[in-house]
C-alpha cells in the first residue's frame, strides 16, 4: 500500500526538515522497490518422491544421480520450465515414505534435507512402494493371469484384502508422518501431493492382455487396490493441510492398456520403456499440466 506524505512535511522551510522527509520519501521507494523485485523472484520449489515424480524410464536421464533413475523430463522439470521455477529435484525411484527422513542410497540424503523455510512449493508422489503395493499386485496378478490364461479372478481369489488392508494399516500412517516431516522443514510451502494416474481400465479388455497379462476378473480388483491407495493418499493430504491433485478423472481412458500416443502408463509387456508400469514422456507432462492447473501457475 503506498504511504501518503503529508504536504506540510514536503514544504517545510527548515533544510534539515526537508532532508529528513526526502530521505523518508527515499525509503518509501526503496522499500515498495525492493518488495516489487521480492514478488517477481522465481518460485523455489523442491521436487520430492518416488518414481512416478523421478520419471524413471523416460529419456532424458539425469545423470547426477544414475541411482534414483531421474529423468529431466519428468513432471517437477515440466512445471519448472513452464512458470521459471527455481528447481531442486531429489526425487528417486523406488522411493518409500521411510526415505523422507532417512537416506534410501548410499550418499542420497533423506529427501525433506532439501527443504528449507525459504521453499515455496513442494511436489511429490509417495506411498506406492511401501509395503511394495504396485510391484507386489502387478506381479502377483500377472503371474495368476498367465496360471489361467486370463480367466476368472485368481489373485483376488488368492489375496483378497490383502492389499489394502496393507495400505490402511501401514501407508496410511506412514504417509501422514511424511507429509507432516514435509510440513516441519518448510512451514511457508504450498504442499501438492499427486495421486497415482490409472494403471489398469475399469474394466477388462481382451486386447489388453498381451500387455498386462492380468485376469478379467482381477482388471477391476487392481482398480480397485490403486482406488483405495489414492483415497489414502488424498485423506493424508487433507490432514496435513496440503493440498490433493486427484487424477481420478483426467488420467481415465490413458491407462497401460490404451494405444501409444494415449496412454500416459507403460504397460508390462511390449511397451516403449524400460521401466514398465511408470508414466511416459506424455504422461509426465499431463501430470505436470493438471498439477498447474490445479495450483493456479503458469
Amino acid at each position: 500500500m503506498q504511504k501518503h506524505v503529508s504536504r506540510r512535511h514536503v514544504t517545510c522551510p527548515n533544510v534539515m526538515g526537508a532532508s529528513v522527509a526526502l530521505a523518508g520519501v527515499l525509503a518509501l521507494s526503496v522499500t515498495a522497490g525492493g518488495t516489487a523485485q521480492a514478488s517477481s523472484d522465481p518460485l523455489r520449489y523442491v521436487a520430492l518422491g518416488d518414481s512416478y515424480s523421478a520419471g524413471s524410464g523416460v529419456l532424458p536421464v539425469d545423470t547426477s544421480n544414475l541411482l534414483c533413475l531421474r529423468s529431466t523430463a519428468n513432471y517437477p522439470h515440466v512445471i519448472a520450465d513452464r512458470t521459471g521455477a527455481r528447481l531442486k529435484d531429489v526425487t528417486c525411484g523406488a522411493a518409500e515414505t521411510k526415505d523422507f527422513t532417512s537416506s534410501q542410497y548410499l550418499g542420497v540424503p533423506p529427501q525433506v534435507n532439501a527443504l528449507g523455510a525459504d521453499t515455496d512449493l513442494v511436489t511429490l508422489t509417495i506411498g506406492g512402494n511401501d509395503n511394495g503395493t504396485f510391484i507386489n499386485a502387478i506381479t502377483a496378478c500377472g503371474s495368476a493371469g498367465l496360471l489361467t490364461a486370463g480367466k476368472g479372478s485368481p489373485c483376488k481369489d488368492l489375496y483378497g484384502t490383502a492389499f489394502t488392508d496393507q495400505i490402511e494399516k501401514n501407508t496410511y500412517p506412514a504417509l501422514k508422518s511424511a507429509l507432516r516431516a514435509v510440513r516441519a522443514k518448510a512451514p511457508n510451502a504450498r504442499v501438492a501431493v499427486l495421486g497415482y494416474p490409472w494403471i489398469t481400465p475399469a474394466q477388462a479388455d481382451p486386447s489388453c492382455y498381451l500387455k498386462l497379462p492380468v485376469a478379467a476378473g482381477d482388471v477391476p480388483y487392481l482398480r480397485d487396490v490403486q482406488t483405495h491407495l489414492n483415497t489414502v493418499v488424498e485423506r493424508a493430504s487433507e490432514e496435513t493441510g496440503a493440498t490433493f491433485v486427484d487424477f481420478a478423472e483426467v488420467s481415465d481412458g490413458h491407462d497401460a492398456c490404451t494405444p501409444l500416443g494415449t496412454r500416459w502408463i507403460e504397460p508390462l509387456l511390449f511397451g516403449t520403456s524400460p521401466v514398465p508400469v511408470h508414466p511416459n514422456a506424455l504422461g509426465e507432462r499431463r501430470m505436470a499440466e493438471h498439477t498447474m492447473e490445479v495450483l493456479g501457475l503458469g
